[in-house]
């Protein structure tokens, strides 16, 4: 199981948002490849990064924040939001990024997801949000009709690399990771799924191991406020 530190940008800036609010967001680091630089060096084998802004606009904005993580440091880094065609596909998989996630064109456009898995095997992950079951897309502010096991079922044999099932509810507060949920989806398809939200201590990632089917963890808030220790965690995950 991977543990994936995240850095989610705002304005050029590493935040953290409450249960996907824009408007509540904390500022954590002025300086996001100085943050980059931290986890990499705490020793996590990946980077999890999503364009906040990027994902309500629909296109890149904090490319210069990503260049500048992506100089920073080694480690191979995913990158969400805003990326809904091909052209910006290529492009960041031109400039370092190991995996871009794809998650509101997942909704609207699943033919280009299984296209992008087919030309770029293992590169491309899908990002699963949900808020009470259901899809949400277009930076959170939309939620579908469709649930997240549907969304996921139509991806199977695609060539993505892993799923990244967010709860919305949880992000950002604290409160535990949908362990059950997760689970229940990981079980139902064959494709790697990665929890991600509500992440509050090392009990959570003990819990989410315990499946035994969850392949991986996005980890905010709980480490940039020194609830979760990373050397306490990855001993966890090592063990």
């Amino acid at each position: 199981m991977i543990l994936y530190p995240a850095i989610d940008l705002k304005e050029g800036r590493c935040v953290r948002l409450l249960r996907g609010a824009m408007d509540q967001a904390t500022v954590y680091n002025d300086d996001p490849a100085a943050q980059a630089q931290l986890f990499a060096q705490a020793g996590f084998p990946w980077l999890h990064l999503v364009d906040l802004d990027g994902a309500i606009h629909g296109r890149a904005v904090n490319q210069a924040a990503v260049a500048a993580i992506l100089a920073a440091v080694d480690v191979p880094v995913q990158l969400g939001g805003g990326i809904r065609d091909m052209a910006a596909i290529e492009r960041w998989l031109a400039a370092g990024i190991r995996r871009v996630i794809l998650g509101t064109v997942a909704l609207r456009d699943p033919d280009l997801v299984r296209a992008a898995g087919r030309l770029h095997p293992g590169r491309v992950v899908v990002g699963i949000d949900a808020r009470g079951g259901r899809v949400a897309v277009e930076g959170w502010v939309e939620t579908a009709e469709t649930t997240a096991l549907d969304l996921a079922r139509r991806f199977e044999d695609a060539g993505v690399a892993a799923i990244i099932y967010t709860d919305i509810d949880r992000d950002g507060a604290l409160v535990g990771v949908n362990v059950e949920a997760t689970a229940e989806l990981a079980r139902a398809v064959s494709i790697p799924v990665i929890a991600s939200g509500g992440v509050a201590g090392i009990a959570d990632i003990h819990a989410v191991k315990a499946t035994g089917v969850i392949a991986g963890v996005v980890v905010g808030r709980a480490l940039y406020d020194g609830r979760l220790a990373p050397d306490e965690a990855l001993q966890a995950l090592a063990a």
